[in-house]
């Protein structure tokens, strides 16, 4: 099978660490601190390259859109798997419908069958890239996947949904977005590290694209939530009930 995998990625607040707000309240500090791959992003990687491993796809190609620095989490993408990488390179940042855009564009040029993507980033959690990629290509999108199956030109996709799962059977191409019950990533051994030195990394000047980046959202403010209360044991149902109307004000 020839089919081509695209894979976009996301370099992010690595989510071992715990977020500072700026200085100035209208974001996270990220000045110093340790960046990696978004974690839905890995997921999704490592479905693509288990699907080519399978024989179920001929490549992969992982995509990022941000700073060079950047480039980072593509090697990264390399040593997991990803047989080359794109960077569209820009230092704003980027709205989903920015990122949908750009990534349209790619697609376009690269022809992939199918679109393996995270279902969000934690940084924002605004979990609408995806779905705006595939309405911008109409193509069919199965969300929140956590078990793909490719054959016979379609993908059936277990995904989770409030109360369970469904399964769907979409054509490709198609875009699937990875929830975290899709599978265990994969970690890049050193001499996978060291073999995707040598793999292709493109670099894309964002403003090459002709894609209108402004955005459209403003940061009011950016807070830390408040710290929660130590506990209290109560002796009986009574007084729990009690503290649950007066304290809490949960009860009537």
């Amino acid at each position: 099978m020839t089919m081509k995998i695209l894979v976009p990625v996301k370099r992010v607040l690595d989510y071992n660490i715990k977020p500072r707000v700026a200085a100035d309240g209208n974001g996270v500090d990220t000045q110093g601190a340790k960046m990696s791959m978004n974690p839905f992003d890995e997921i999704a990687l490592e479905e693509a390259v288990r699907l080519r491993e399978k024989g179920s796809a001929s490549e992969v190609v992982a995509v990022s859109i941000g700073p060079q620095a950047a480039q980072d989490v593509l090697r990264t993408a390399m040593a997991m798997g990803a047989d080359r990488a794109i960077l569209v390179k820009t230092d704003q940042l980027l709205e989903p419908l920015a990122v949908a855009k750009i990534l349209k564009i790619i697609i376009e040029r690269e022809q992939p069958g199918l679109i393996s993507m995270g279902k969000q980033a934690i940084d924002d959690d605004m979990n609408a890239t995806g779905q705006m990629l595939a309405a911008m290509l109409s193509w069919p999108q199965a969300t929140f996947a956590s078990k793909v199956t490719v054959a016979d030109n379609c993908a059936e996709v277990i995904r989770e949904i409030d109360g369970g799962t469904e399964v769907i059977s979409v054509p490709l191409p198609a875009v699937i977005t990875a929830d975290l019950r899709l599978n265990e990533p994969r970690y890049a051994s050193l001499p996978n590290i060291m073999k995707a030195r040598k793999k292709p990394l493109e670099t894309i000047e964002a403003d090459s694209l002709g894609v209108d980046l402004t955005p459209h959202l403003t940061i009011l403010k950016v807070e830390e939530p408040s710290e929660r209360k130590a506990g209290v044991i109560v002796k009986d149902i009574e007084e729990l009930v009690s503290k649950l109307k007066t304290e809490a004000k949960v009860l009537p």
